[in-house]
């Protein structure tokens, strides 16, 4: 039973990793390779539409197929994509062209291969016998592990290697990851509960926008997936304009990947944090209590004060987001039937996928505007009005208390 968690852990750390990694490299490789950051503004582009609309489609096949499969075939995709940039400037040499159909290539495997492991935690948690919260908890810590390790193993192998040559590790993590998703049973990735048909829910079908109706129509999952967007929006700005910007300013450029490093340690203590004591509090505790520690980090950061305040807003946010993400994880699991479930969350990673862009365009704005001030006013403003709306809503205040809502079974 053990082996098992070892492995699906395993699976989704080294998968996070080579993806935290990648995201580091790659921009490198498209501007050395082109010159022009504006090419690597291009291809972050093609990578992110895409994502989404592979979230949206392949959504409804991780539903079809077993789990552990779809895991299998995403890491597989992301390996290949990966292995074509170094084989092609080895051969050819890169261009544009090649960055941006390989970015396409590789958004097929990344959303999917996300939707699909996580779709697999309550039938890993029943095999196992382990309580679904605590296995977020342990995924969410994981979460921060790789976003604090990524960056750093990234800088160290593109200080010692050409960046293009660090996707070849970064495609070998990809194919580690897909050898180790094989080792979990197959069986062990179906809930022995719906070998049945549920016949609450309805087939979700082939239809690509099915999984955003139903979150749409279920006023719970609503409320969460737009409060995650407006989380996604904010540290998106902070951490892809406004710290940047600071730092670049104050002519400390290095203090920015500390920032980063104290928001992965905060996501590390807060998922670690549920998965030991999840059980024991109630949900709703844990939801409100994020809500207002990542409150209480993005004013911390807002008044871009000294250089130790802007970590401690860091970490706080880190650990109220990472206990507020569990819920929402736990939450999708208990109020989404399992036969729509790659269904719903591929729609709502689809979501996420697109919204940072969205987020590092608006602080752009407000900055070309009024300079950081305005921009960072307006991103406390936007969350702390999104934490009060939450406060109003009667569904999130009886989090946890329910079981799967009734507009699922009408949708």
């Amino acid at each position: 039973m053990r082996r098992i968690i070892f492995f699906y852990l395993a699976s989704f750390g080294t998968s996070l990793l080579g993806n935290s990694i990648t995201a580091i490299a790659l921009p490198l490789v498209v501007l050395f390779t082109t010159g022009s950051p504006l090419s690597a503004g291009v291809v972050a582009i093609a990578a992110a539409l895409p994502a989404a609309l592979a979230g949206l489609i392949m959504g409804s096949l991780v539903d079809k197929i077993n789990r552990r499969t779809a895991a299998f075939l995403s890491d597989v995709i992301s390996a290949v994509a990966l292995l074509i940039l170094p084989i092609i400037d080895l051969t050819i040499g890169l261009n544009l062209g090649w960055f941006i159909a390989v970015a396409i290539l590789n958004s097929f495997g990344d959303v999917p291969g996300i939707t699909a492991r996580e779709t697999m935690v309550p039938a890993i948690a029943e095999t196992v016998r382990m309580a679904p919260s605590r296995l977020i908890g342990l995924r969410e810590s994981l979460s921060g592990a790789s976003m604090l390790l990524g960056p750093a193993v990234a800088g160290i192998l593109v200080a010692t290697f050409e960046p293009v040559t660090v996707l070849w590790v970064t495609s070998g993590l990809a194919a580690l990851a897909a050898l180790l998703t094989l080792v979990i049973p197959k069986h062990a990735a179906v809930l022995s509960s719906t070998h049945e048909q549920d016949p609450a829910a309805k087939p979700a079908g082939w239809s690509m926008f099915h999984g955003l109706v139903i979150i749409f129509r279920s006023p719970l999952l609503r409320a969460l997936v737009l409060l995650g967007m407006a989380l996604a929006v904010v540290l998106a700005a902070t951490q892809g304009m406004v710290i940047p910007v600071h730092f670049g300013f104050q002519g400390e450029p290095q203090f920015v990947g500390f920032v980063l490093s104290a928001l992965a340690a905060g996501l590390l203590i807060g998922g670690g944090s549920f998965a030991a004591l999840g059980q024991r509090i109630p949900q709703r505790v844990w939801f409100f209590t994020g809500l207002v520690l990542v409150a209480v980090g993005i004013s911390t950061i807002a008044f871009l004060g000294p250089v130790w305040s802007i970590f401690a807003g860091a970490a706080i946010v880190g650990i109220g987001g990472g206990s507020m993400t569990a819920i929402v994880g736990l939450a999708f699991i208990e109020n989404v039937p399992d036969s729509q479930r790659g269904t719903v969350l591929g729609a709502q990673n689809a979501l996420m996928t697109l919204v940072p862009a969205a987020g590092i365009g608006v602080a752009s704005v407000l900055i070309e505007l009024d300079g950081l001030s305005l921009a960072t006013t307006v991103l406390a403003a936007i969350w702390i009005l999104s934490a009060f709306a939450t406060l109003l809503s009667p569904k999130l205040r009886r989090l946890g208390e329910g079981a799967a809502e009734k507009s699922l079974q009408a949708s």
